[in-house]
């Protein structure tokens, strides 16, 4: 019996690197694990999210965490599983003009902040972070953002949300002060190449990070694994076996940082065993109970930020799997 062929997109994260080469397979399922970058565009000219929503260009896919709220919302015909690819904390993806006169999150009331866009997961963990976290009215700042949004959503009259011509107008507004601060999922490039005017929000980030991992108790979620709800409705096994192949790359991919010298990263053995003691749990951990919290508290956000009407549970958002 030819086994069912589903083509996976992901980033080519270390913790993907068995999915990619063939060393994670499936017993039962075809896995065509395509290594495909959030940015790189397809046939419609898009990046992998937009790919994926609304054009399903692939079975499955890793998908931004914001967007399949915003998804599930609008009865898009996806579903996903609790696998979490992709984590940051907002704090160290938080930048400043230094000339600006914000030296702490308060100061960023009132005032111009770059976006990717609205709707994506770093920006809205930051808005809400700043308002949850550091008590900054996130409506008393005009948001500019440099692409379209991947799905339409209509935001409420009070939310203050300017088009840039594009991310390298962000950057030069970002250098020259116009626009006094940037949250993104990746480095600005004036940060990147070492702009005198540009550095991060927080002088520490680091404790500031450890802070806020102690405090909340989780590395927050990115993307999600989503898949074709018709798909699985032609395999009610899918689900279970999208988790289990993730699971089975994850674990592997954690072996090899057993060999000290596996990582570029001249420390890279000395910084694992540094952040397991830290934590003292296992930050990358996939399954709802131990994400709940996180889960939760990002779907709060998201309904005080306008992209969905209501509050979504985790029940609503994820398949039921055996982890």
């Amino acid at each position: 019996m030819q086994r069912p062929r589903v083509t996976l997109a992901v980033n080519s994260y270390d913790r993907h690197g068995p999915m990619i080469e063939g060393a994670a397979r499936h017993a039962t399922f075809d896995f065509e694990v395509l290594e495909v970058g959030q940015s790189q565009p397809g046939r419609h000219g898009i990046g992998r999210h937009e790919r994926f929503l609304p054009h399903f260009e692939f079975d499955a896919c890793e998908l931004s965490l914001s967007s399949y709220l915003v998804a599930a919302d609008q009865g898009l015909p996806v579903r996903a599983v609790p696998v979490f690819p992709r984590r940051l904390f907002s704090q160290s993806q938080m930048y400043r003009n230094l000339r600006s006169g914000i030296a702490s999150p308060g100061d960023l009331a009132g005032k111009r902040v770059g976006l990717s866009t609205y709707q994506t997961t770093l920006s809205v963990l930051a808005k809400g972070d700043l308002q949850h976290v550091y008590g900054v009215p996130w409506k008393s700042i005009t948001w500019v953002t440099s692409r379209s949004e991947t799905l339409e959503v209509e935001l409420p009259s009070d939310v203050k949300v300017e088009p840039a011509e594009s991310a390298q107008q962000i950057d030069e507004q970002l250098a020259n002060g116009s626009i006094q601060a940037y949250f993104g999922p990746h480095p600005p490039r004036p940060f990147l190449d070492g702009h005198p005017d540009v550095g991060r929000l927080f002088s520490d980030v680091r404790a500031e990070e450890e802070r806020y991992l102690k405090e909340e108790g989780y590395f927050p979620i990115m993307h999600v694994v989503a898949f074709k709800l018709e798909l699985a409705e032609r395999y009610p096994e899918l689900p279970q076996a999208l988790f289990d192949i993730f699971e089975t790359s994850r674990k592997l991919a954690r072996t090899r940082w057993d060999d000290p010298n596996w990582s570029m990263l001249v420390w890279g053995r000395q910084e694992l065993e540094r952040q397991e003691q830290l934590l003292g749990f296992d930050a990358w951990e996939n399954g709802l109970d131990r994400n709940r919290k996180n889960l939760e508290r990002f779907a709060v956000y998201s309904n005080e930020q306008g992209l969905t009407r209501h509050r979504l549970a985790p029940e609503e958002l994820f398949v039921s799997v055996e982890a």
